[in-house]
């Protein structure tokens, strides 16, 4: 239960003291991992400050030296170990401290597990998935530098991004490349790169070195920074055997900081030797349908028609003409057949007319009315009737003649 203080009714000190030392002591025996930062034997304990890999936060150790000396191989300062601990609080002077019972070495195999089970994870978070990444630009305004103070890993990547691109401009940020800040200030370095609009790709740089030295590029926080940029990010750690988890989640991974100056920018000379191989090509495409086009038109000048137009022009003058007498021939005999056949009808309608009779000698009696007489019952006495003959015709006048003469 909390304290019921005020100005009026103070605790003592102690009373404080004896209750931050009851509070703590309810946490028991821990585990906790660490990096010793200092290490101290003074007759038979021995002091400690194991500090936190990551953040900047240290805690004092002591312990009976036969602890330390049980662990095989001694750790000594700058090894990671796990030990088991009571947290304890002096009342007496105020200080905080874990009382070591046990001191383990954390071996090589053990951060690979580690590391194993944090990248399992983040790649089902799909943090490593190819979809994500993007394309860096072909040629950045400006390329963002991450790298240690003064490192080599930095001079590689500017001489050979100038030799490649001299006109190339670089923002580099230095920072702490390993120990407990190293991914602070990467990641707040990276926080500036990609805050300026500037900076269109971003290169993280360091050499080679152990496991232990390239830890904070495994970092989770880092990882997470990256993962959130919106800015490409190479990552160019180490050497082709290191692999990082910073190498799984950038947009690209160079095997060497000089490789990652070469993804970074095109090479002048290559780009110039391209631009010359694509002119030829250029100059072979459109010579090669020059050509084309030119012998299609020899082609097409050699055809009758266009090599002489007055000879294809006599052609046709010719057979319009000998069309014109096929048809006159055809006219002509046309009417020279229907001629002959009129003339035959004529012939016919001659020799049966009644007037060709005529000229025999006989005639036709007509009455009044044109009516031909056929018999003389037809006509009585006193009609006039039109004998017709062959070339003339005679009017006469019906009359009996006494019977007997």
């Amino acid at each position: 239960m909390p304290l019921e203080t005020s100005a009026e009714s103070p605790v003592p000190v102690r009373t404080v003291m004896r209750l931050v030392g009851d509070w703590i002591g309810r946490l028991g025996r821990v585990w906790v991992e660490g990096q010793i930062a200092e290490l101290t034997r003074r007759g038979g304990t021995v002091f400690m400050t194991l500090r936190d890999p990551v953040a900047a936060v240290s805690v004092r150790v002591i312990c009976a030296g036969s602890v330390l000396d049980a662990t095989q191989p001694a750790p000594a300062v700058g090894a990671r170990v796990v030990i088991w601990a009571k947290p304890e609080f002096n009342a007496a002077k105020g200080s905080f401290a874990l009382a070591a019972a046990e001191i383990r070495a954390v071996g090589i195999g053990e951060l690979l597990a580690r590391l194993e089970r944090l990248r399992t994870a983040l790649a089902a978070e799909g943090l490593f998935a190819a979809e994500r990444k993007r394309r860096l630009p072909f040629l950045p305004n400006m390329v963002g530098l991450i790298c240690g103070r003064d490192s080599a890993a930095e001079r590689d990547v500017l001489q050979n991004a100038a030799r490649r691109w001299p006109a190339v401009r670089f923002r580099v940020e230095q920072v702490a490349v390993q120990g407990a800040r190293a991914s602070e200030e990467i990641i707040e370095a990276l926080q500036r790169l990609d805050a300026d609009k500037a900076v269109q790709v971003i290169i993280i740089a360091r050499g080679g070195g152990s496991i232990e030295d390239l830890l904070p590029f495994s970092d989770e926080d880092l990882v997470r920074a990256v993962a959130g940029c919106t800015t490409p990010v190479i990552s160019a750690i180490g050497h082709e055997q290191d692999v990082p988890l910073l190498d799984l989640v950038a947009d690209v991974r160079a095997s060497t900081p000089t490789d990652a100056a070469r993804r970074a920018v095109p090479d002048v000379a290559e780009q110039l030797q391209l631009i010359s191989q694509l002119r030829a090509r250029a100059r072979r495409g459109l010579l090669g349908r020059l050509d084309r086009e030119s012998s299609w038109l020899t082609a097409i000048r050699s055809r009758p028609a266009l090599a002489s137009p007055q000879r294809e022009v006599d052609r046709r003058e010719e057979q319009i003409l000998s069309l014109s007498e096929r048809g006159r021939l055809a006219v002509t005999a046309g009417i020279d057949r229907h001629a002959s056949d009129v003339a035959h009808i004529r012939a016919r309608l001659l020799a049966l007319s009644p007037a060709a009779t005529l000229r025999r000698g006989y005639a036709i009696v007509q009455q009044a009315d044109a009516s031909v007489v056929t018999t003389a019952a037809q006509v009585s006495d006193g009609d006039p009737l039109t004998v017709r003959f062959a070339d003339d015709q005679l009017p006469v006048t019906v009359g009996h003649q006494p019977t007997g003469h």
